[in-house]
Order: structure tokens, then sequence, then C-alpha cells
């Protein structure tokens, strides 16, 4: 298999890189992660993203138990989960130019202690109401925002055709959603709601002092950048067409884990553990597969490999929508959630070619359309089942959305090749 990899080690920031090609085994790629950039960064920002996103995703884990003992319906719980998705959309940005200037280490351990100081209030003073749920999930939202410290910190490290590969890893942090639907609603039902905050404390901290210790800043890092730069960013028509693929991709991914435990809740009336434990497989494929999709569109093509992503995340959520055996739902939502996982792999490999060197600038703005559609479909599949009774209406409608999505990469993909200067070994 032939591979590229870069001729001598990164320098940081937006350096040129030497590549050249040979014919390495596939296997040679994963070897030069320690050997070229910062591996103990690169761990430390999926442990770091990983726990932010357990965080993140907790009152989604939690939300059919919170929603019994305050009594919400179907919407106030669909918007309940879809909070921290929007807050994390929003923060992206701030977290984003906070990066820039301060630093991304910095940046990341001021927010995560933040976020810790959240779930202390929530364990000691309780979330006795609904609206109490949604000033906690805004909080929250801010570990979502990590996204936009983890990614580029890494991903700086490494040269171009690893972007795929090393982006795809840091953002496998969203195992974190895992730990949550799997633990939480078992903890919860032996201890209390309340007190799962408590224990999230536990592996936040800790993971607040391996950051501290491993992270580290690439040298020659990106100039600092005002909130001016993001607006002028947007003013690219490409700009706008990655934060609309991440919106369909990280937004449905995400969407989906967080509305999991809910949905399965209502639809089968599973105890929220059980429904944790089914939501927990479903994400987990999702989460493991998106290095796969970031591989996989280093070596096929970001473009090729998101329009298989894309038809085969819009044929899945359909079949979900219609399918009523609780086994093939569920096998449906693991191929839907797989598919979308992949794709925010592939997102991750075309963005570094097209933005090199603004990609902390776009990490914050895709992340943050990742961020809206997120909170659009939570939020959809709540108001769906409250004016229709039903989560199908809902879904195919985010269906729709990731058809129009490939259609979008389809039509872009030769005007791509044609005006990007595309580095040697890299493919589009």
């Amino acid at each position: 298999m032939r591979s590229c990899h870069a001729a001598k080690t990164f320098t940081g920031g937006a350096a040129p890189w030497r590549i050249r090609c040979s014919t390495q085994p596939v296997n040679s790629r994963y070897k030069t992660l320690f050997s070229q950039g910062h591996w103990p960064t690169l761990v430390a920002a999926f442990l770091y993203f990983d726990v932010s996103f357990m965080v993140w995703t907790m009152l989604g884990a939690l939300g059919a138990q919170i929603g019994s003992s305050l009594h919400l319906s179907p919407s106030q719980k669909g918007l309940m989960v879809a909070v921290p998705i929007l807050g994390g959309a929003i923060l992206r940005i701030v977290l984003g130019v906070a990066a820039d200037r301060a630093g991304a280490k910095r940046t990341g351990i001021v927010a995560q202690l933040i976020v810790m100081m959240a779930l202390f209030a929530a364990w000691r003073l309780g979330l006795p109401t609904y609206h109490a749920t949604l000033a906690l999930g805004a909080i929250l939202g801010l570990a979502g925002a990590s996204f936009a410290v983890a990614l580029p910190q890494a991903g700086r490290w490494y040269p171009p055709g690893m972007q795929g590969l090393v982006l795809g890893l840091a953002g496998a942090g969203n195992l974190g959603v895992v730990i949550d639907t799997l633990t939480a609603p078992g903890l919860a039902a032996h201890l209390g709601w309340t007190t799962v905050f408590g224990l999230a404390l536990i592996p936040t901290g800790l993971v607040v002092l391996l950051y501290t210790v491993m992270a580290k800043d690439a040298p020659a890092s990106a100039r600092a950048r005002k909130l001016a730069d993001y607006i002028s960013l947007m003013r690219e028509g490409d700009a706008h067409w990655f934060c609309f693929m991440y919106t369909v991709s990280f937004g449905g991914f995400v969407g989906l884990a967080s509305s999991f435990v809910i949905y399965f809740t209502a639809e089968y009336r599973l105890t929220p553990v059980h429904a944790g434990q089914c939501a927990a497989i479903c994400t987990l494929v999702g989460a493991m597969l998106r290095p796969l999709g970031g591989s996989l569109a280093d070596r096929l093509g970001g473009t090729v490999a998101l329009r298989g992503f894309f038809a085969l995340a819009a044929l899945a959520i359909a079949g979900a929508a219609t399918i009523h055996p609780l086994l093939g739902c569920a096998a449906a939502f693991m191929v839907a959630s797989g598919a979308l996982g992949m794709a925010n792999g592939a997102v991750f490999q075309l963005l570094p070619q097209r933005f090199r060197s603004e990609l902390g600038v776009m990490t914050g703005l895709v992340g943050c359309g990742g961020g809206i559609g997120g909170f659009l479909l939570a939020s959809t599949l709540g108001f769906s089942k409250g004016l229709t009774g039903s989560y199908a209406w809902g879904l195919l409608g985010y269906s729709c959305l990731c058809a129009v999505a490939f259609t979008a990469v389809a039509w872009n993909a030769g005007r791509w090749r044609r005006s990007w200067p595309i580095l040697a070994g890299v493919r589009i």
C-alpha cells in the first residue's frame, strides 16, 4: 500500500512540509505517531476530549430519570438534552479565540475547572426545577467546546498527510458518551442522579492533572486571532460548506447519542439502565469508527469517503424510523452512528487541506456547526414526539438532511480538486 509521510519533524503552525511517498505498509503510518509530532499531546488531547464529552452529554444519559423526577414533557426532555449541545456550539468560538490568544493548554485547563465547579454545584445543591437543568446544561456546553482546543492542539504537531488519522484519534474522545450511557443510569438508580454529578468530578479532576503534565502547545503556533478573523473567514464559501457537512455528521452523532436513552425508554419501555446499555452499544460504534473514517479519507480521498458515509447514514436513519422491532431499530442506529462517526473523521481529513493556516479558527467554526446540528436533532426529536406521538418524523427529516449533505459533497468535489493547492500524497 502506497503511503506518504513527512521527511522531517514538524515545527508547528503553518510551516511547510516536505512530503515523500513510499511503499510502506499502512501500519507504518501508525508508527509515525510516535516518531514524529508529539504523542503525549495526542494522548492528552484524546483524554481531555473524552472526559469533556462524557460531562457534556450527562443530561442525555440521565434524561429519563431526571425527566421522571421533574415530570417533564417529551418536548422539555428534548430541549434539556439539546441545550448543552447548543452551548457547546456557541462556546467553541469563544474557546477557539481564547486558545489562539492565550494558548490551547491554558484555555483547556481553565475551561475544565469551570465545568468542575458546575458539577460540584449540581451535586451539592441539586437540580430542583426544569430551569435549573437548563442552566446547568448551558454551563456544561463549555465541556463540549473542548473540541476547539483538543483537535487543533493535536493536529498542529503532525503533517498534512496524517491529519485524518491524527484528528480522528483525538476526536475519538467522543467515547465519553459511551461511558455516560453505560454507567450513569445504573449509578443513578442506586445512588440518586444528583450523586452522579459528584462522581463525575473524579475522572474529570484526574484528566485535568494528566493534561497539565502531558499536553504541550506546538512551537511556532498560529498567530493570535481576533473575533473579526472568524467573521472574515465566514466570507469564504468553502467555510460554509464545511460547517454544513459537520452540522450533519457531528450533529447527527451527538444528537442521537444524547437522545438514545430517552428514545429507548419511551419507545420500547426499557428501564433507564437497559436503555443506557442499548445507547452505549449504538454510540460506541460511531466513537470507535471515527479514526477509521479519517484513515479511509486519507487513503481514498475525503470527498469519496464522505459520499459513502452520508449515503449510508441517510439509509440507516430512515431505517431506524420505520423498523419497529427493538433489535432491528438498534441495528439501524448502530449503522447510522458508525457512518456519522466516520464522516466526522473524513471532514477533518479535508479541513486542514483547505484551511491549514486557519485550522484553529475553522475548527471552532466547524465545531460550532456540529453543535448546532446536534441541538436541532435532539430538540426536533422531542418536539416530534410531543406533537405527533412518534419520533419517526424527526428521524426522517434528518435522513433527508444526510441526503442533502451527500449531494453537496458530490457537487463540490470536482471544484475542490481543481482549485485547492493539494500537497503531494494527499487525496481529496
